[in-house]
């Protein structure tokens, strides 16, 4: 071998080590996800699309692909008095959970965003509920609100025996005590939104306005509030997402009642796929309440990735 070869040999070697390095550096991430990538496929869309296959069927105690039904479950869905009535519920409940939790969420953190004292003591005392889960929340205001062993009972204990509080036991009533617990469950974590959202704001911004003469109010909101639209909407996504899906809260506090008072889509899903075997009724409950999510989602999802482009 010539002085020439000798050298040439080390240097393809080193390229040809250094391309296999590289390789194994791309598909490494890839190998390592696949897996979890796969589960997903099959256990969020496989099962998204046989819920939907099964909605289309007449399936009762176990999935029947044999009777096609077509669209019939969902027009006998549609015509359910107790779908319409969690839809009603539904609509009460998204309302004002929602509305709520951004007003005292917003104005939560308006309060800490003052720059108080004890704000370090006040935030986890704010955030501490969302770390709960929504049945233990369930469990602890349905004690809270019964009237034998509640809030009515230690009021007669302590001599004022006209006081009552019986909403959670009233039909008109009850759905109300479900947005009581749901507000005091996630206003905190609206108040870290909306917190996160406050102190992003350009100072310079604020501090010109002071100069011009501005007061506080007129600071947050003219100037303030509009620059957080972006924090409003995540909010709102958030929100609509756990008031849809709304099912332990709701379970732990009244199981539905009293009877189909606090009814809401996730419950008659569950009421009709397990306990009264109507399988293909629950999964067409289910794909509306998909495709109300996605309702949601998709178009925040398109505004999000529009302004990346734009930016």
């Amino acid at each position: 071998m010539t002085q020439t070869q000798a050298e040439i040999v080390p240097v393809l070697t080193q390229g040809a080590d250094r391309g296999a390095r590289e390789t194994l550096q791309e598909w490494l991430p890839k190998l390592v996800l696949a897996p979890s990538f796969a589960l997903i496929l099959l256990f969020v869309y496989g099962f998204i699309l046989f819920t939907a296959v099964l909605s289309f069927t007449g399936s009762k105690l176990l999935p029947d692909f044999s009777t096609w039904v077509g669209f019939g479950n969902y027009v006998r869905l549609f015509n359910h008095p107790n779908w319409i009535v969690s839809l009603k519920n539904l609509a009460i409940f998204s309302v004002l959970y929602i509305a709520v939790c951004t007003v005292l969420g917003l104005g939560l953190a308006i309060l800490l965003d003052q720059k108080i004292r004890g704000e370090g003591f006040l935030r986890p005392i704010y955030l501490y509920p969302m770390a709960l889960s929504f049945f233990v929340t369930g469990v602890a205001w349905k004690w809270f609100l019964d009237p034998s062993i509640g809030l009515e009972h230690v009021m007669h204990t302590w001599g004022w025996e006209s006081f009552s509080f019986r909403w959670i036991k009233e039909g008109k009533m009850a759905i109300y005590t479900i947005v009581i617990a749901a507000v005091w469950q996630s206003s905190g974590f609206v108040m870290a939104m909306f917190l996160a959202g406050l102190r992003g704001v350009d100072n310079e911004v604020i501090k010109a306005a002071q100069i011009d003469g501005a007061s506080t109010v007129m600071i947050y909101r003219r100037i303030i509030i509009p620059l957080m639209r972006p924090v409003f909407l995540s909010a709102f996504v958030v929100l609509a997402h756990l008031a849809i899906k709304s099912y332990d809260l709701v379970v732990a506090m009244t199981d539905g009642g009293p009877g189909t008072a606090t009814w809401v889509p996730a419950l008659f899903m569950q009421k009709f796929t397990f306990g009264r075997n109507e399988m293909a009724m629950g999964a067409s409950s289910a794909i509306i309440m998909m495709m109300m999510i996605f309702s949601i989602i998709v178009p925040y999802l398109y505004s999000e990735l529009r302004g990346g482009r734009r930016s």
